[in-house]
Formats: C-alpha cells, sequence, structure tokens
C-alpha cells in the first residue's frame, strides 16, 4: 500500500518545465501515505531520438509484502523500457507469479508489483483481469510510447487525474494541488453536488479539472496526451449468470465457500494483519471467517468507557465468544475532539463522514499495526440499509405512479410541503411524490442531505443558476445502468446504486485517505470480486431473509454469530457531534460557519448559513447536525487547500 504519482508532458508543451521537480512535489505531499521509502523517475524524454514526450513517476511505499529494497519503487523491466508505480495489494500475486514463472518469467524481488510488471510483459494490459485485489497503478510502456492509468473493479484504490498543460496523476487531489501545475480553482458545481450528496459524486472533484478515474476502468495516453478509456468491469456486466437459479440452500453454500476463500488471501501479508471490531454484524462476521482460516485474530476496537457510544462491550463479547488477541484502545472524549480538528486541517477531499474513519485508523495505527481488515461492503451487497426495504415497497408502486401525470405528483409535492412540518422527512417524501418513482429518480433523494429548495437557499444565486445548468450524475448514472437490466433483482438494483453512490464516493474514498493518513492499509474482504460477482447475480429469493438484517451473510458463515451482535439494533461507528457541536467543538464550527469561514465565501448566501447554525444550536428540529457539519467541513477543506473560485 502506498502512495503514487506521476506526469505526462508532450514534447510541444515540456520547453521550460522540469518534470521531475514536478513529481517530486507531489510525492512529497504523499509521504503519509508511505513512510518506509520514496522514489522518484524520469522514465520518458531522456533521449529525444525515442521519445516523444515527458514522464516521470513516482511512489511513497508503505512496506507489506517483500520488505526489502527489492520491492522499491519506480520498478523496471529488465530492459528498462517497461515502468511501474503501483497502489495496493495483489491477493493472488503467488499464484500468478507461479503461472508467469511456468512461462519462463524471470523475478528478482518476491513483490506484487513485480508480479503486474511481468505479467503485461506476457498478456499486456489484459494481466489486470487475473490480479485479484486492490490496485491504481500507472505503468508507461516505451515501447507504444503509452501511459497506462489502472484502477480496480470496485474503485477501492483512488486515482485522480488533471489535464493542465500535459497530463498529471496521483493518488491524492492534495498531491495534484502540490504539483504548481494544477490551479487552485473550486468547481462551482461540484460545490452544489456535495450539498446534495456530502460529497462530489465522481469523477468530478471540489478542483476544477481535476477527475477521479472511474472503478474498473483502464485510461491509455498516448505521446500526446489523447486519452482513451475503456472499462474492464462493471457490477452489472460481470455478474455471475449462473447464481440466478440457485436456492437459498444452494447460495448459502456458494456465498459461505466465497466468503471463507476471501477471507484466506485477505490475510495474505509479510506485516501482521489486524481486524477492525464493532461488535456489529460485518466486523464479526470476519471474526468468524479470519478464525475458520486457522489464524486467531487480532482484532481492536476504540472504547469511550462510560459514554453511550462506546461499542467496547458488544466487541469484547464476539472477542471472548472467537478467542481473538483482543486489545481496546481507550480514547477519551478530549482526545478525541482534538483529533478531529487536526484531522479537517489534512482532508483530502471532504465529505460529511470522513473523520470517524480517522479516528479509528489512528487509534490501530498507533497500537502497531499496519494492515487492517474492514468490513465495509456488507451493508452493501447483503441488504444492510433501509434503502432496500424502501426501494423494494416503491417497486410495487412504480406501475401506477408513472402512469400518474407529472403535474399531478408536483401539485401533491408542493402541498405536502405547504402544510407539513419543516423537517427533512417532509422534504425527502415531498421529493419522492415528485419523482416518476424508479429508482434512477428515487434513490438519490434518499442519499440527499440538503434538499432543492434548501441548496437554493443556500447558494448565491449566480451560483445556483450555474448549478441547475449541470445534470445530477447520480441519476444519470443510475437511469443508464438500468436500462439495460431488466434481469436484475431489485435487490441487486439498489446493491448497484448503494456501491456506486455511497460506497465508491463517501466510504471507500473515506477509508482510504483516512486510513493512509495514518500509513494504515485497510483491506475490504467482502468487496472480494467474485464474491460480489456472485451475489450481484443470486435471485431476491436467496438474499431477502425479511426481518432478519444480512440473513445471507449470517446463514453463510457456518456458524452462529454471537446474539450480542445478531439482535443489536444496527448502528455505525458515530461520534457524538450533536453534543460537541454544541460544547468542545462549537468555537471551530462557528468559525467555520461565520463570515471568516464559508459564510464568508462569494457563492454562498451568509445569512442563510448564519441561520443554519443558529437553527442547529437552538435545537429548532428543522436540521441535524449532519447538515452543519458537512458545511463545517467543506469550510476547512478550502481554508487549509487555499481553493476559491
Amino acid at each position: 500500500m502506498c502512495g503514487i504519482a506521476g506526469a505526462l508532458f508532450p514534447s510541444s508543451m515540456a520547453s521550460g518545465r522540469d518534470i521531475l521537480a514536478v513529481v517530486q512535489r507531489m510525492t512529497t505531499a504523499l509521504v503519509h501515505r508511505g513512510p518506509d521509502g520514496r522514489g522518484v523517475k524520469q522514465v520518458a524524454g531522456l533521449d529525444r531520438a525515442q521519445d516523444r514526450c515527458q514522464v516521470a513517476l513516482g511512489h511513497t511505499r508503505l512496506a507489506i509484502i517483500d520488505l526489502s529494497e527489492r520491492g522499491a519503487q519506480p520498478m523496471s523491466s529488465a530492459d528498462g523500457s517497461i515502468w511501474i508505480t503501483f497502489n495496493g495489494e495483489i491477493y493472488n500475486y503467488r499464484e500468478v507469479r507461479a503461472d508467469l514463472e511456468r512461462r519462463g518469467a524471470a523475478f528478482h524481488s518476491d513483490s506484487d508489483t513485480e508480479v503486474i510488471l511481468r505479467g503485461y510483459e506476457v498478456w499486456g494490459e489484459e494481466v489486470v483481469s487475473r490480479l485479484d485485489g486492490m490496485f491504481a497503478f500507472a505503468l508507461w510502456d516505451r515501447r507504444q510510447q503509452c501511459l497506462r492509468l489502472v484502477r480496480d473493479r470496485l474503485g477501492i484504490k483512488p486515482l485522480y487525474v488533471s489535464h493542465h498543460a500535459g497530463v498529471l496523476f496521483a493518488s491524492e487531489v492534495r498531491a495534484l494541488l502540490a504539483s504548481g501545475v494544477v490551479p487552485r480553482r473550486l468547481d462551482g458545481a461540484a460545490v452544489d453536488q456535495y450539498l446534495r450528496y456530502q460529497t462530489v459524486p465522481s469523477p468530478r472533484t471540489l478542483v476544477a479539472g481535476v477527475e477521479m478515474l472511474p472503478p474498473g476502468a483502464i485510461v491509455r495516453l498516448d505521446a500526446s496526451g489523447r486519452a482513451t478509456r475503456r472499462t474492464y468491469w462493471d457490477l452489472f456486466g460481470t455478474a455471475a449468470v449462473a447464481a440466478r437459479q440457485q436456492s437459498r440452500t444452494e447460495a448459502r453454500k456458494s456465498v459461505g465457500d466465497l466468503l471463507l476463500r476471501s477471507a484466506r488471501s485477505h490475510m495474505v501479508s509479510d506485516v501482521p494483519v489486524g481486524l477492525f471490531l464493532s461488535g456489529g454484524i460485518d466486523s464479526s462476521a470476519l471474526v468468524s471467517l479470519v478464525r475458520r482460516t486457522g489464524v486467531t485474530p487480532r482484532t481492536f476496537t476504540v472504547a469511550f468507557p462510560g459514554t453511550v457510544y462506546d461499542e467496547a462491550p458488544f466487541a469484547r463479547a464476539v472477542a471472548e465468544s472467537f478467542e481473538t488477541e483482543h486489545t481496546e484502545v481507550v480514547l477519551s472524549e478530549a482526545q478525541a475532539q482534538e483529533h478531529i480538528v487536526s484531522a479537517m486541517a489534512t482532508v483530502d477531499h471532504p465529505s460529511g463522514d470522513g473523520v470517524n474513519a480517522s479516528v479509528v485508523s489512528g487509534a490501530v495505527r498507533a497500537a502497531g499495526i499496519k494492515v487492517a481488515l474492514s468490513g465495509l461492503g456488507g451493508d452493501e451487497f447483503f441488504g444492510g440499509y433501509p434503502s432496500f426495504r424502501r426501494l423494494s415497497q416503491l417497486a410495487g408502486y412504480r406501475r401506477a405512479w408513472r402512469h400518474t401525470p407529472r403535474v399531478l405528483r408536483r401539485a401533491a409535492s408542493r402541498t405536502m410541503r405547504a402544510l407539513g412540518p419543516d423537517t427533512v422527512a417532509t422534504s425527502k417524501a415531498a421529493a419522492l411524490l415528485e419523482s416518476d418513482g424508479t429508482l434512477a429518480q428515487a434513490y438519490p433523494v434518499l442519499r440527499e442531505l440538503f434538499s432543492r429548495e434548501r441548496r437554493a437557499a443556500l447558494l448565491s444565486p449566480e451560483a445556483w443558476a450555474a448549478a441547475t445548468r449541470v445534470e445530477d450524475p447520480y441519476e444519470a448514472l443510475l437511469e443508464s445502468a438500468m436500462a439495460g437490466e431488466a434481469a436484475a433483482g431489485t435487490m441487486s438494483r439498489v446493491s448497484y446504486a448503494e456501491a456506486r453512490t455511497y460506497m465508491h464516493d463517501v466510504l471507500l474514498r473515506d477509508t482510504d485517505q483516512m486510513s493512509m493518513r495514518h500509513g494504515l492499509e485497510v483491506r475490504v474482504p467482502l468487496l472480494d470480486h467474485r464474491l460480489v460477482e456472485h451475489l450481484m447475480g443470486l435471485p431476491d429469493a436467496a438474499k431477502d431473509f425479511g426481518a432478519i438484517p444480512k440473513g445471507l451473510l449470517i446463514d453463510s458463515l457456518g456458524e452462529p454469530l454471537p446474539a450480542v451482535c445478531t439482535n443489536r439494533p444496527k448502528r455505525g461507528f458515530v461520534l457524538p457531534f450533536d453534543l460537541w457541536m454544541r460544547t468542545a467543538l462549537g468555537p471551530f464550527c462557528a468559525h467555520h460557519l461565520g463570515p471568516d469561514g464559508l459564510g464568508g465565501r462569494s457563492f454562498m448566501r451568509r445569512d442563510a448559513v448564519s441561520n443554519l447554525w443558529s437553527g442547529f444550536l437552538q435545537g429548532s428540529g428543522t436540521t441535524t447536525w449532519a447538515r452543519p457539519w458537512a458545511l463545517v467541513a467543506l469550510s476547512a477543506w478550502l481554508e487549509s487547500t487555499g481553493v476559491d473560485l
């Protein structure tokens, strides 16, 4: 696990630019991701007779597999014609290596990076189809004069790209800003999208001209910087057709086998592997699976003794049941609050959710662990969110709904807004009434942070007018995806929506940036691509256990989970922001929502920001803590990065 960066400057644009200095600045900005080593190499442009561009690659290393210097990057082929900089882990690298050795390949390290490199020499870019893992890498092929940027199937590892006087790429937005080439200019339309979804839907980011490479994508850049892109994997396109006829009993067996296989592969490491344990279903399932591989799990829980949000007792009961090597990392409220403020100053790309992951990751890394397993993905692919139930209910009314004239739907929506209480629930219900009832229009409403009316009130007239000219990215994504998938069940459709929006743009991005902020690698066994392909192919009848949350996951483990985790209400790791924003974090929030913070930005209405904050403080009931906190996160990011219109 590492940080990567690089640049390609066509010869016509390279004059007067020191490409090594540019990539060196980006790589320095990524040192927190890889404290174990750093390298920058110019791999094209030194021989002008052969190269039509300049290319430099950078790397910061968090050593997990092959801890020796032989695993250092950027890494080249024996003849120096192919270079790679790689971030991630390839869990089946030993199997792929054995295949390559049978074909005559020689290896000089024990790293998974070299497996990709040698695999490319044999299979070309099709090597990606043989890789199990999480990854983002750049590969320069001098013979083809082509730079390839590749991202893993589900988008677990990020890769950002900018086209400014050439092409720059990096694991983080902040690294691109540190290049000295990318302008610190805010994307105005992205601000509206952030307000709606507490993140900016990819590929867009808050920085104008900076995009996130889509999951499952390969981008080829020729020597002129011209890009062509292909998608090599898609959630719907690779759903296992054979799974569609499986009964619940058959699904229990097949999913159980895939879960165990994934757990075993995710333990591949040359350093100890820990496990985040909350005492909930997903993390407890991972403990069960790791135990079945023959390994005694090392589990970690962040404890807040004596508080209502302390999960330590639940985690402790699970750890005792499975006889894990358990560690409780105790944090005081003061320590957690101090961590929050410091984390906000270094966030790579803001969301309303990410700082929780930083608190947990920092505590586990401080305990001496470099790799940890997370249960992320359980809610998305085993039906853990309320959206599965709600959208299944809506599907039953869809035919009548769509045949109701739009003018009547709008009238009903206006009536609800006028007569109902001024609450988030009323706003969402009214928006659902106005929609056509399809998943493409209904799902984004469920994930909405600020409604259309509240966004219009918060943004300046100019900013709002510009925002309304941009198509909503989630509605467009889901409409396109659902149009060609008539055979998919409702649960698979909701899984697609959750995985390609909230999971990808909030949870995975936050997990990566907040864990790597501390030099901690987080692995997600429930997002193994073979497991996901199988789950997407299963019929609803095999996955829907009614009132039992994530019933297929529980049923497929081969042994019962402790009642303490299956009988407790669903609750994510949430810090008491509602209380802290009124007390210890109050001055921090007031600064960022006042005239010296977001309230003073030209694209926001100062009075609307002020009213939102005062309404929250007064407990008016018209807003929850998540809405002002999302604005605080945006303001803190703008302040620390210097990005503005």
